[in-house]
């Protein structure tokens, strides 16, 4: 449907755009791009880079998305950027390819809701339904869980992991791991409970939320060494089997942590 991409939009030949994608005024769109039905790219934007784009995602204006690293190690590899379904980018976003350095792609799950002036570095691999909110700024490597909410200005250290259905307050400062379910805020971010009211939201029983705050206790409260509060975790596991895998999430988060995790 021509009609849908406006005439002075620039679509490079070997782009591939489907039927229904509607782009706006002055954007560009490179030869390495592939964009899914339904998507709506908005005046001035630039998507470029070895980009896949999923289905029914909205770019907003001014947005810049598939550029190269911000990474002097870059030499110009063929990394990738990959985005999935039905998220929402606002206005001037930058989002990044990835490094040979990495996984060589950084990637953007489903139904994320990207505010304006967010950048997402080389290599970081967000989840779906986050929420990014305004000015958020990830650094190179990060790895953000499914349903995490980071509020505005924030700014997240390289290689920091935060964990599904985290809750992050405005311009917090991270500089290492978030286990899962955590809310908190500050500079540097202090850790202040488990997210249950956003649990609640999304269908977690009582049952789950009760043992996820007695899981937070044993790594936060009882001043147990990491270890020693997993190992407190998995007999928390054994004893409470209906919120077996909820628990599961964090304690396998805390393994797999290697910048160690935020304390209050």
């Amino acid at each position: 449907m021509p009609d849908l991409i406006h005439p002075t939009a620039i679509v490079a030949p070997g782009a591939k755009v489907a039927d229904d994608v509607s782009i706006g005024a002055y954007s560009i769109v490179g030869e390495h791009v592939s964009l899914g039905a339904g998507t709506v790219v908005g005046p001035h934007c630039v998507i470029d880079g070895h980009t896949t784009v999923g289905a029914n995602n909205h770019f907003y204006r001014f947005c810049s998305i598939g550029g190269m690293p911000q990474d002097k190690k870059y030499s110009g590899e063929p990394t990738r950027l990959e985005i999935g379904d039905g998220n929402t980018v606002r206005e001037y976003v930058t989002i990044n390819t990835g490094t040979a350095q990495d996984v060589g792609v950084t990637r953007l799950g489903d139904d994320n809701w990207i505010m304006a002036y967010v950048h997402i570095a080389h290599d970081c691999q967000v989840g779906s339904h986050t929420i990014l909110a305004n000015g958020v700024q990830l650094a190179g490597h990060i790895h953000i869980g499914d349903w995490a909410i980071i509020g505005g200005l924030s700014a997240i250290h390289q290689f920091v992991r935060i964990g599904a259905h985290t809750m992050v307050g405005g311009t917090s400062s991270i500089r290492q791991d978030i286990p899962p379910y955590l809310m908190g805020a500050g500079d540097p971010f202090r850790p202040v409970g488990i997210n249950s009211e956003g649990l609640g939201r999304r269908g977690y029983a009582p049952e789950a939320i009760s043992a996820l705050k007695e899981a937070y206790k044993l790594l936060y409260r009882r001043n147990l060494k990491v270890e020693d509060a997993v190992a407190a975790m998995r007999t928390l596991m054994q004893e409470r089997p209906e919120s077996r895998d909820a628990v599961a999430l964090m304690v396998d988060f805390l393994a797999e942590s290697s910048r160690g995790i935020a304390r209050s």
